[in-house]
């Protein structure tokens, strides 16, 4: 695994990209935390544990796919693309360019087939229901995981590519539990301008390093 596709990458993704995770999934998080006071911390990990889980086999989905890339030219294609959709994800994160949106609509399809199953298991009850629940919102359209997803894909290797999905999903879990608990606080705090600035930039500027310039040149 090269540098740019480790797991401290993957985590630090996660972590910045926290902001569009809260407004995606938080509302159901907070839903879970209001639960039963004894069952609700327990069914908050289960439902973002699920959630890890499902990005994990998206990533180990699309790593398969990139073991068949052979060609050197279409390998540099698929990191280019990576690398600017992870700029198009800082600009969003900081509230520049929402562009990201459209990306987002090419899941609607499979998100209806799937949101059925989902809303059967509300409210949630246990942490069986809430495993369930996180896995199936796992495949919300969401342009944050779609960006990941295809910088996780140029691993070219499903083990490693869910590795990196799943180190992705752990990224996200501070700012997931957090607003399952302290919601409030949480979406004060994602709504600061100066973080969500910060954060984007970050990704900005990871967006630009994935992208290989000398590769591009060299085609």
């Amino acid at each position: 695994m090269t540098e740019s596709l480790s797991i401290s990458t993957a985590i630090l993704l996660g972590l910045l990209g926290s902001a569009h995770c809260v407004g995606m999934c938080g509302g159901i998080a907070a839903t879970i935390a209001l639960g039963q006071k004894h069952s609700r911390i327990p069914n908050l990990i289960g439902y973002n544990f699920g959630r890890l889980i499902s990005y994990a086999i998206a990533g180990a989905l699309v790593g398969s796919l990139g073991i068949f890339i052979k060609d050197s030219t279409l390998a540099i294609a698929l990191r280019a693309i990576a690398g600017l959709l992870l700029i198009t994800m800082g600009l969003y994160v900081a509230q520049w360019w929402k562009g990201l949106t459209h990306v987002e609509k090419l899941g609607t399809k499979l998100w209806s087939l799937i949101r059925p199953a989902a809303s059967k298991l509300l409210p949630v009850k246990n942490i069986k229901q809430a495993l369930l629940l996180g896995f199936f919102w796992g495949w919300l359209p969401c342009g944050l995981i779609y960006s990941t997803l295809i910088w996780a894909a140029t691993a070219q290797d499903p083990i490693q590519s869910a590795s990196l999905m799943f180190a992705f999903g752990i990224g996200t879990l501070p700012a997931m539990l957090s607003t399952g608990m302290l919601a409030k606080q949480m979406q004060t705090l994602l709504a600061n301008r100066n973080v969500q600035h910060i954060a984007g930039l970050m990704i900005i500027l990871f967006g630009l390093y994935t992208i290989p310039f000398n590769g591009i040149i060299g085609i």
